[in-house]
């Protein structure tokens, strides 16, 4: 097999838990990221899933800070996208 080398940057904490759970599949981090690219190839598709059974810290936070926001009536309310845009556009 003629192979290359691929040089990618990651956090340190998302390589770590993901050598670990490939671990417990059996496999190493490499080995996954090979079955990725051939099913890349292969599919042409890119497909992420997420747990919904375990929602993230940061999904968790934002609904209860949405979930306040709408609380405290302090959502924005648009009359179009434009507006909505120029809105992001001042943060």
């Amino acid at each position: 097999m003629n192979s290359t080398v691929i040089n990618i940057k990651t956090d340190a904490k998302v390589k770590k838990e993901a050598q670990k759970i490939v671990s417990d599949l059996g496999l190493s981090l490499s080995g996954a990221i090979n079955g990725f690219l051939r099913q890349l190839v292969r599919t042409k598709t890119i497909s992420f899933t997420l747990n919904e059974n375990n929602p993230s810290d940061y999904l968790i936070n934002s609904v209860a800070e949405a979930e306040k926001e709408r609380n405290n009536k302090k959502q924005k309310k648009f009359q179009s996208n434009a507006d909505a845009i120029d809105f992001i556009n001042t943060l």
